[in-house]
């Protein structure tokens, strides 16, 4: 058993409607007596394409004590399902970086005699990770104002980062917390007079950022050691974001003091699509 990131199904949530399983070409997903169910640890890359497809929010992806993912043993049940669900199967595997996975597939294929290749990037779209998924707005008309003065940046303090801030600074200590991921202050026009005003700030990004499990001990730290009265949470729509919220409620759970805990969805194009309560 090795800790790695694997998907969590929460059937109290899942309905059994199975739009996740055709997201899972790796097989990891069966519906069983009405539920979704992870069938094997080995099968589960922990990369969470299926997160995007479930209408209910069933489906997270969690740090915990799995079994290693085992590429071989994947492939051999993709392809027995064909070669689109192989071919599903590496473009994901390529919109998600793992070339090292990618590299064990195509061997396995070569083995077997099988030439299925994945697609270049600017071609499969339709497989990738919904938040890496390339996207192309209008532009949107300037606000006219009637002020000659620039929009005032409400920033307290350096550093924001969270791998970098200490939660004994002075400019945590009793305050009302803003933990953001990365994305949300360049898709929010309103990100720094409607939200960060008044708020400390840390920054963070679940998908890209290494070592989570410091990002729980600091933010255990800013509740029990920096007495913050409160912690907001704003990530974007997209699946991977999630996992901000997801280090924030075991942070939640290892403190010994309890704080309200808000969190607040940010679309991709500027729009607050969610706000919520997390339960303590």
């Amino acid at each position: 058993m090795t800790k790695r990131s694997i998907i969590r199904i929460d059937e109290h949530k899942c309905t059994g409607c199975k739009a996740c399983i055709p997201n899972c070409p790796e097989g990891a997903i069966q519906v069983i007596d009405g539920k979704a169910r992870l069938i094997s640890d080995i099968f589960c890359d922990g990369l969470g394409a299926c997160i995007g497809h479930c209408p209910e929010g069933a489906i997270t992806v969690e740090e915990r004590d799995a079994s290693p993912y085992d590429e071989r043993l994947v492939m051999d049940n993709i392809i027995k399902a064909g070669p689109n669900t192989i071919q599903a199967h590496l473009n994901h595997l390529q919109s998600h970086g793992q070339d090292q996975y990618l590299a064990e597939a195509r061997q396995v294929l070569r083995e077997k005699g099988i030439t299925i290749e994945a697609h270049s990037h600017t071609h499969a779209h339709h497989h990738q990770c919904p938040g890496a998924a390339a996207k192309e707005f209008s532009e949107k008309p300037s606000c006219e104002t009637t002020t000659p003065h620039p929009v005032q940046a409400q920033l307290r303090h350096w550093p924001i980062q969270l791998h970098l801030v200490s939660p004994q600074a002075p400019f945590f200590h009793g305050h009302d917390v803003l933990l953001t991921a990365d994305c949300v202050a360049y898709a929010l026009g309103s990100f720094h007079d409607q939200y960060l005003r008044g708020k400390s700030l840390a920054i963070a990004c679940p998908k890209l950022d290494a070592n989570l499990d410091d990002y729980v001990e600091k933010i255990r730290g800013l509740i029990d050691d920096a007495h913050i009265t409160s912690l907001t949470v704003m990530i974007m729509e997209v699946p991977c974001c999630r996992g901000l919220v997801v280090l924030a409620e075991r942070a939640l759970e290892r403190s010994q003091r309890k704080i309200p805990v808000s969190v607040i969805v940010v679309g991709i194009q500027g729009a607050i699509v969610k706000q919520e309560q997390l339960k303590r």
